[in-house]
C-alpha cells in the first residue's frame, strides 16, 4: 500500500471528485459515514458525544458525524472553535445541516470563553485540524487542545490528531499542542506520521477507513514510502512444484551462537528451516555441538576450532545464503573471522546483532561489504552503525542514505519495522505486536530472512516477506498466548501458519 505525502492526498481527493465524479460535500458525507459506522460499531453503549470542530473541511467531517450520531439518538454537543465567517464551503454546509436539526446542540468557542467541562464517560470527537497542518497549533485553539488532553474522556480523532504534522516532525516546536487520541480514524491511504514511535502518544490505536479515493490516481502516483500488506506480497510468493527436492530450496549457513548464547543459533536455525530452506548449517563453537544437534536436529553443524566463539571461516562454496551475528560476541578473534567472512563470501550477507556491532567499531569495512547485503539492527545497534538522529523523520533519512551509499538493505526492527533499499524506497511493516518485544525475536527474523534468501528470493523480497511473515507469526502466536507470555519460540511455531495464511489469499 502506497503512503502518500499530504500534497498528493489533496490531489487524490481532487482527482476523485473530478473523475468519479462526486461532489466535495458528498465525498465528505462518505468519509463521515465511514467514521459513524466505526464509532457506532465500537461503542458498547450510548455515551455523550462532544464534537470539537474547526472551521475547515476537517470540521465539516466532524459536523457530519455529529448529525449522523444525533439522528441515531446519541446525545451530541458540538463546539465550533473559531468564528462562523471562517467556515469553508463544505464545513458551512454541514454546519447548517446540523443547526437545522438541533440548533441548541451547537455553540461557538472563541478566546475568552470558558471551556466546557468533560466527564470521564464522555466521548470527544476531535475534528479541529486535518492532515494539511504545516505550523504548530497556537493561541486559543492550542488552549482547547490542552483542555481536551487534561480530561479523561475517550478521544477519537478524525483523519489525524489535531496539531500533528503528517510529513515532518513536531519536534520543531518547543512544547507542541497536539491532541492525544485514544483512536484515530483516518482515510486510506495512510500518513507517514502514523509509522513513527514519536507520534504513538498522539495517535492511539489508528484505523484506516476506505472512502473510495481513486485507485487509478494512487496507482499512477510515484512514492518512496509503502505500508506492507498481503496484497503487495502475493505476487512474490513461490509455490513448490511436485518434483522439487531439498536442493531446489538452497542451503543456508548461519554463523550464530557462542558460549552462553547458543540459544541464538537454535532460534535462527529453526526459523530458517521453518522458512523453507532445503538445508541449514549452523557454524558454531564446539561447545554448542551437542546443544544444537539436540535442539535443532534437522540442521547440520559446522564446528569451529574454538571451543567458545567464532574464530574461523568454513568452506563457503555450498551455501546459497549466509547469515551472521546472532550471539557470536565481539572477541578479537571473532572480529578477525568476521572480516575474513566478508572478504570471502562472494555474495550479500545477512548481518545481525554482534556482527553489526563489530562493523560499527570498524566502519572502514563498509567499503567492502558485498552489495545486496542486509543489516537487521534494533534501534541501539542502528545508532552505533549509522549515528544518532534528531527525530524519526531524520532517522529514516539517515537509513535511506546508508542503504543508498553502501548498496545494502537495512531492516530497522521495531513496531512498523522499516526496510530501506539501495533505490531509496522504504517499506513499513503492518504486522506484529508488543508481545514480540522479547529476547530472541531478532534471531528468529535473521533465520527467516536467511532461509528465504537461501531459497532464491532476492534480498528485497527476502526482507519484505521475512519481516511481514515474522510479524504475522507473532500475531498468530499472540492470539493464543497473549502479549505477556509470548516468547520467541512461539513465533517459530507459527511460521508455518503465517505462510498458510498468506498463501490462502492467492
Amino acid at each position: 500500500m502506497k503512503i502518500l505525502p499530504v500534497e498528493k492526498i489533496r490531489e487524490a481527493d481532487a482527482y476523485t471528485i473530478a473523475n468519479e465524479p462526486i461532489s466535495d460535500i458528498d465525498l465528505m458525507e462518505r468519509a463521515a459515514a465511514s467514521c459513524f459506522s466505526w464509532i457506532t460499531g465500537n461503542l458498547k453503549e450510548k455515551r455523550t458525544i462532544c464534537v470539537f470542530a474547526g472551521t475547515g473541511n476537517n470540521g465539516g467531517d466532524g459536523l457530519a458525524i455529529a448529525r449522523m450520531l444525533h439522528l441515531h439518538h446519541f446525545p451530541v454537543q458540538v463546539f465550533m472553535v473559531g468564528p462562523v465567517e471562517n467556515l469553508s464551503a463544505s464545513c458551512r454546509t454541514n454546519f447548517e445541516r446540523f443547526k437545522n436539526i438541533t440548533p441548541k446542540s451547537i455553540s461557538f468557542l472563541v478566546e475568552g470563553n470558558k471551556l466546557p467541562g468533560l466527564d470521564q464517560g464522555d466521548v470527544v470527537i476531535d475534528s479541529l485540524f486535518g492532515s494539511g497542518l504545516t505550523r504548530p497549533a497556537g493561541g486559543f485553539i492550542a488552549a482547547v487542545i490542552r483542555h481536551i488532553n487534561k480530561h479523561d474522556a475517550l478521544v477519537i480523532s478524525i483523519d489525524v490528531p489535531s496539531g500533528l504534522f503528517c510529513d515532518s516532525s513536531y519536534k520543531t516546536a518547543e512544547s507542541p499542542s497536539i491532541i492525544e487520541a485514544d483512536y484515530t480514524l483516518s482515510f486510506s491511504p495512510p500518513k507517514l506520521a502514523f509509522l513513527f514511535p514519536e507520534n504513538d502518544v498522539y495517535l492511539g490505536n489508528w484505523h484506516l477507513l476506505d472512502i473510495g479515493i481513486s485507485q487509478d490516481f494512487i496507482e499512477k502516483t510515484s512514492v518512496r514510502n509503502y505500508l506492507l500488506d498481503s496484497q503487495m506480497l502475493l505476487g512474490k510468493l513461490r509455490k513448490r512444484n511436485k518434483f522439487d527436492h531439498k536442493g531446489t530450496f538452497g542451503h543456508a549457513l548461519l554463523v550464530c551462537g557462542g558460549y552462553g548464547k547458543m540459544g541464538a543459533g537454535i532460534l535462527s536455525a529453526n526459523a530458517a528451516l521453518r522458512s523453507g530452506a532445503g538445508l541449514v548449517t549452523v557454524h558454531a563453537p564446539s561447545c554448542g555441538n551437542t546443544i544444537l544437534q539436540t535442539a535443532a536436529p534437522e540442521a547440520m553443524m559446522s564446528i569451529d576450532n574454538n571451543e567458545r566463539s567464532f574464530s574461523m571461516v568454513p568452506d563457503l562454496s555450498a551455501f546459497t545464503a549466509i547469515g551472521v551475528g546472532c550471539g557470536i560476541g565481539m572477541d578479537l578473534q571473532t572480529q578477525n573471522a568476521l572480516k575474513l567472512l566478508i572478504q570471502e563470501a562472494g555474495q550479500g550477507l545477512v548481518f545481525d546483532a554482534d556482527a553489526i556491532n563489530i562493523i560499527s567499531e570498524n566502519k572502514t569495512w563498509l567499503g567492502f561489504i558485498p552489495g545486496e547485503s542486509i543489516f537487521t539492527p534494533h534501534p541501539k545497534e542502528f545508532h552505533r552503525l549509522i549515528g544518532k538522529h534528531k527525530d524519526d523523520y531524520d532517522r529514516i533519512k539517515l537509513q535511506r542514505e546508508f542503504s543508498f551509499r553502501h548498496k545494502v538493505y537495512v531492516v530497522l526492527k521495531g513496531a512498523h519495522t522499516a526496510i530501506t533499499t539501495p533505490e531509496g524506497e522504504c517499506y513499513f511493516n503492518s504486522t506484529g505486536n508488543p508481545g514480540m518485544a522479547t529476547g530472541g525475536s531478532g534471531d528468529v527474523l535473521t533465520g527467516m530472512i536467511t532461509g528465504l534468501k537461501a531459497r532464491g528470493y532476492s534480498s528485497l523480497d527476502a526482507c519484505l516477506l521475512g519481516v511481514f511473515l515474522h510479524g504475522l507469526a507473532g500475531d498468530l502466536a499472540c492470539a493464543e498466548t497473549g502479549e505477556e507470555a509470548l516468547i520467541s519460540g512461539d513465533i517459530i511455531k507459527y511460521i508455518g501458519k503465517a505462510f498458510q495464511t498468506l498463501y490462502g489469499k492467492f
